[in-house]
């Protein structure tokens, strides 16, 4: 089996915390691309317009492995590596501070706020909790271990070195990393409580919402009231699985949806962002053991629910 070429070190710094998009030029069987250009204009004119793409060419934003700029009448060779920088969104600043409850050479353990997507994606670049944290912390190589929902606030293990961060992402992949939610929902004595919710939980892209559908359950969370006043609970949430929205499809499932939840059980109008209503979830704790030097490590969130304050 042949062995993939390692990519070679991006030519272009970071912009506002943000790496250069990096493209490998595909094969070209039918001869489709006599140049770079061509190329470009077939992958991206539909999404920003042939005359952008031109643009950014003639302004030598596409640039080689040596940061040479790339000409448009430069001839296409497949498996040559392009790198530029997007064009960023006009985003709006999410108006919370990203908390440090820990940091240390090998992991930054970040306490994120509501509205604040953990990774660059979609129309969410340099408003995310990774681009902050680079640029705040001088930590240009940080990548998270794993990701939390936008609309979700707490922990988020970042880990700063390359090399040390298949291991910790490995500890999420196999499930080694114990995790404790809280939430804020309706309160209803009828329900008996603890209670372990198992369902099969399917999330399409482009669809907003997940859903549950029949067939073997490829999810699972134990749900337990802590407290509850005023017609509201206070709940922990131990999800054993790590399917998207699960907590909050479980919490729904069971007639309580987690309150200022937008998606469940019904998806809401998109809108501009009220920051007065965040969704009620918050990733309270992470405890593993740390593949370095097998340390028991428990992490507890900084921040509080409002819904139940």
């Amino acid at each position: 089996m042949r062995r993939r070429t390692k990519a070679p070190a991006a030519p272009l710094p970071q912009r506002a915390g943000v790496d250069p998009v990096r493209l490998r030029l595909p094969a070209d069987p039918d001869g489709a691309w006599a140049t770079v250009r061509d190329h470009l204009l077939g992958r991206y004119a539909a999404a920003v317009g042939a005359e952008r793409v031109d643009a950014m060419l003639e302004q030598g934003r596409f640039v080689g492995a040596d940061g040479a700029p790339i000409g448009a009448d430069e001839p296409y060779t497949p498996g040559r590596y392009v790198w530029f920088h997007r064009d960023f969104p006009a985003e709006e600043r999410v108006p919370f501070e990203v908390g440090i409850v820990y940091r240390d050479e090998r992991i930054v353990v970040a306490d994120k706020p509501h509205f604040l997507a953990t990774t660059p994606r979609g129309r969410h670049v340099t408003e995310t909790a990774l681009a902050r944290l680079r640029r705040d912390l001088g930590l240009p190589e940080l990548q998270p271990a794993h990701r939390l929902d936008r609309l979700t606030a707490g922990l988020v293990l970042f880990v700063v070195r390359p090399e040390d961060r298949g291991a910790y992402q490995t500890l999420f992949r196999d499930r080694r990393v114990r995790k404790e939610y809280e939430a804020v929902a309706a309160y209803d004595p009828s329900l008996e409580l603890p209670v372990t919710v198992r369902s099969r939980i399917v999330k399409e892209r482009g669809v907003l919402a997940a859903r549950e559908e029949p067939g073997e359950p490829n999810s699972e969370s134990r749900i337990e009231l802590l407290e509850h006043r005023g017609g509201l609970g206070r709940y922990r949430l131990v999800p054993a699985t790590g399917q998207t929205h699960q907590l909050r499809v479980h919490m729904a499932r069971l007639g309580v949806p987690i309150l200022h939840d937008p998606l469940y059980p019904v998806v809401r109008e998109d809108g501009p962002e009220d920051y007065t209503r965040p969704l009620q979830l918050l990733a309270r704790t992470l405890e593993f053991t740390d593949p370095a030097d097998g340390t028991s490590r428990r992490f507890v969130s900084r921040r509080a629910l409002s819904g139940l304050a």
